[in-house]
């Protein structure tokens, strides 16, 4: 008999619960125990084995039907000392668990490798992949768990403000969640069919100035206003904030957590892009009313659509299943409703030792055509004289100056 451990590492997803009640059912039901580890790596880095619970199958038996995480989590970093990561080998040791069940997001990821390594092939680990930003190296097309979810519920709250800005006749920024990525921002965007999303892989040059992000902006309400729409909902990735230079203004004195990355809950980005896009207008005499927003903490542990509560169950059998089959080392993923195990080596960077970041293919067609269905200023609209001097009219510009500050980047 086997003792199979189960943590769950950074921020929550919808589905989590999911994963776990899979895995510990068909664990239990082969005559194995089960060990919830409580917080993630935070008490079993320090040598503390006693935050941990034992998980029965009648226990779990619903538990995918809940939002949130049975086990909690955290985004303690065992990678970051040396004596850490090897307290987390020792008390796993000492708990028994010689199979262990990883959930969570690129960081998390990158510290069940160094688990593995670590261990030398004793403790055998895989990784369920689990995020709401969409950025782990999956192959094309397949999401990680918590996505779709997120993206259900993101979507709901950008339409609804939308409808309240068309009453209202206002704008309104959302800045959605996603660090490094702009999935989440641009499956909300385009499902709302809000008029503008700004996502981070948009910009060629990196870092992204602050004014680079205002032009947009302004380019698209000056082009709503044009045909006589003062109103309108922009949805702006967070992850923008991790392209910023790090000197720029906005960033000084923002705390990071314990993976070395920007607390971006800290940074009023929305405020500041709504106070640079309505300052830049009205010094030139045009008066927008721009409202703000920031979306992420509500979508994060919200109950799952059917969708995830179906493939987190897999994917939580599937975690056992390679487990016992002698698989190690491996992201598990749902393929063609197929379960196909992903070497660690094939998602980790051999420089940083990290979890690749999967962002938005700007050459997709998927991505032209979300770009399309928005209302940006684009060269053609420049190329036309018409429609030139309407845009230069509504920015109460020349017509050279706001071709000059509207061509796209």
């Amino acid at each position: 008999m086997s003792t199979f451990g189960i943590l769950v590492g950074g921020g929550p997803a919808p589905g989590i619960n999911g994963v776990i009640g899979a895995a510990a059912t068909i664990a239990t039901r082969r005559g194995h125990s089960v060990v919830g580890i409580l917080d993630g790596f935070q008490w079993i880095m320090q040598g503390d084995t006693s935050r941990t619970m034992t998980l029965h199958e009648d226990e779990v038996a619903r538990i995918h039907l809940q939002g949130g995480s049975i086990l909690h989590t955290s985004r303690a970093n065992p990678t970051k000392n040396p004596d850490h990561l090897a307290a987390v080998v020792k008390s796993l040791d000492s708990l028994g668990i010689d199979h262990l069940i990883t959930i969570g997001g690129d960081d998390t990821a990158s510290s069940a490798n160094r688990v593995a390594e670590a261990a030398q092939g004793r403790i055998k680990v895989v990784h369920v992949p689990k995020t709401i930003d969409n950025d782990l190296p999956l192959p094309r097309g397949i999401p990680t768990f918590g996505f779709e979810t997120a993206r259900e519920y993101g979507t709901t709250v950008v339409e609804r403000i939308q409808m309240d800005m068309q009453t209202t006749n206002r704008w309104f920024f959302i800045v959605m969640m996603g660090r490094s990525a702009g999935h989440l921002a641009l499956g909300t965007g385009k499902s709302a069919g809000a008029p503008v999303t700004v996502i981070p892989e948009e910009f060629p040059d990196k870092p992204i100035r602050l004014d680079d992000v205002v032009r947009v902006l302004e380019g698209a309400i000056v082009k709503r206003l044009a045909r006589g729409r003062p109103d309108g909902v922009a949805v702006i990735a967070e992850g923008i904030m991790e392209y910023f230079d790090e000197n720029d203004p906005i960033l000084a004195d923002v705390p990071r957590d314990e993976h070395g990355h920007i607390r971006l809950a800290e940074v009023p980005i929305a405020r500041v892009l709504r106070t640079a896009v309505a300052g830049s207008l009205a010094r030139r005499g045009v008066k927008v009313t721009i409202g703000e927003k920031d979306v992420g903490y509500e979508l994060r542990c919200g109950y799952p659509t059917a969708f995830d509560r179906d493939y987190t169950r897999d994917l939580g059998v599937g975690a056992v299943n390679t487990l016992l089959a002698g698989g190690s080392s491996v992201l598990i993923t749902r393929q063609e409703q197929q379960i196909v195990p992903i070497p660690f080596a094939d998602i980790i960077d051999p420089k940083t030792k990290k979890s690749r970041v999967r962002g938005v293919d700007v050459t997709s067609d998927s991505y032209k055509n979300a770009l399309a269905l928005q209302e940006r200023v684009t060269a053609a609209d420049l190329a036309d004289p018409q429609t030139l001097a309407a845009l230069a009219a509504a920015a109460k510009l020349s017509e050279k100056e706001a071709a000059e500050r509207y061509a796209p980047l």
